[in-house]
């Protein structure tokens, strides 16, 4: 190991060491990209049944239908 001269400028610092692995910031990128693309599956997998509800509640008038159907 090579020691370090301690001068006044370099008094407070600390010396930064290799790390192996992620930063907080990394992982916290890489757990919302996973939310992310779970989200997106899911609701690409529900896009058929979201239509199709949809195509019902306008069959039977939407909001204007409150009058009609107690």
């Amino acid at each position: 190991m090579r020691e370090q001269e301690v001068t006044a400028m370099n008094l407070g610092r600390r010396r930064r060491t290799a790390r192996a692995g992620m930063s907080g910031r990394q992982l916290l990128v890489a757990q919302v990209a996973l939310v992310g693309s779970l989200c997106a599956g899911v609701f690409l997998r529900e896009l058929p049944s979201i239509m199709r509800e949809l195509r019902i509640y306008r069959m039977t008038g939407g909001l204007r239908a409150a009058r009609r159907y107690p």
